[in-house]
């Protein structure tokens, strides 16, 4: 089959052909339909020493439909649609306990989504209801991110809550701030370009960042924010989630950030300020969010910006370290 492999010491992907898989017991393999692109990829093929393996096949953000069903598997069968949380667990360690197998270091990830065929163990597999589509399935891993940073803060009608940013993390918590039950939310990012998606995702209102940011998120918000959701992944953004967010209030760091990042702690300290850094999910959230994507107050296909095939990807991850206009590029394997 033909896959997306990276070399390693942040040398351009190349298209191969690797071994087709084979499902064993407990397994199925999908033909891959739609698999999007994530922040995380781009960061994670960069050479900067946080990195893929050499020979990795990138690629968690998928959907696609079941080829092939191994031994042992039940309740599933060849032409059933489905997602899968990318990671698998030891069964014995905390992060097992609390249903997070993203954080569990003791077993194998199921990531390959760049890549026509993917094996998935039946335990992490999601079926898709009938009504959503495979970009639909493809969107259910950013969606559940977004859902399981959101739930680790009280969200109620009197809950501010401000996101800094405008990628597709920040949209997801904004549609699920909204869907939790959050009294106002406002989004910021430099530049007003994804103010129109942020809004119909669920925000109340978009500020540009510039010297009067902090008066004009106040006054869109009512206050300032309970909660402040830092999805921009850049040095920097976490000071300034701090300055923002309320006495006694939450940063939620989302944005991955994967060089040095500074704070005054003196600030955060004063302010009684709650910090965290939700990575993952748990399989509960992916089948909220298969649940419930169709059927709320937006439809978050709109995030997905461009289309690419399987041969565009490597040009396309170019294109996607310089500045660019896109939201989130699904890669797609139908011709």
């Amino acid at each position: 089959m033909r896959a997306i492999v990276y070399p390693g010491a942040g040398a351009p992907l190349v298209l191969e052909r690797i071994p087709d898989p084979v499902p064993g017991p407990g397994e199925l393999v999908i033909k891959v339909h739609r698999c999007g692109i994530c922040g995380t990829d781009l960061h994670m093929t960069e050479g900067s020493g946080f990195e893929f393996p050499a020979g990795t096949v990138p690629g968690h953000e998928y959907a696609g439909e079941v080829v092939a069903v191994g031994k042992e598997v039940t309740g599933w069968a060849e032409g059933d649609r489905l997602t899968a949380l990318p990671s698998t667990g030891c069964g014995k360690c905390a992060a097992c306990a609390q249903g997070n197998l993203v954080l569990c270091r003791d077993a194998p990830g199921v990531m390959g989504g760049f890549a026509e065929y993917l094996k998935v163990p039946a335990s992490v597999a999601v079926k898709l209801p009938s009504v959503l589509s495979l970009a639909d399935g493809a969107l259910i891993e950013p969606m559940a991110v977004g859902l399981y940073g959101m739930r680790q803060v009280p969200m109620d009608a009197c809950s501010r809550v401000l996101v800094l940013g405008g990628g597709s993390v920040a949209l997801a918590a904004i549609w699920w701030a909204r869907r939790l039950g959050a009294g106002r939310i406002v989004a910021a990012s430099r530049s007003p370009r994804r103010a129109e998606m942020a809004l119909a995702m669920g925000a109340d209102a978009f500020v540009a960042f510039g010297e009067n940011e902090a008066a004009e998120i106040r006054e869109a918000l009512g206050g300032p924010p309970d909660t402040v959701v830092e999805c921009v992944g850049t040095s920097g953004f976490l000071g300034k989630a701090v300055q923002h967010v309320a006495s006694l209030g939450q940063v939620l760091s989302m944005g991955f950030c994967t060089v040095p990042d500074t704070l005054i702690p003196a600030i955060a300290a004063t302010k009684g300020v709650t910090m965290r850094f939700p990575v993952g999910y748990a399989l509960s959230d992916f089948e909220r969010v298969a649940r419930d994507i169709d059927s709320c107050h937006a439809d978050p296909k709109m995030m997905i910006s461009s289309v690419v095939s399987l041969d565009e990807v490597p040009a396309t991850f170019d294109r996607l370290r310089a500045p660019n206009a896109e939201t989130k590029v699904h890669i797609t394997f139908d011709s």
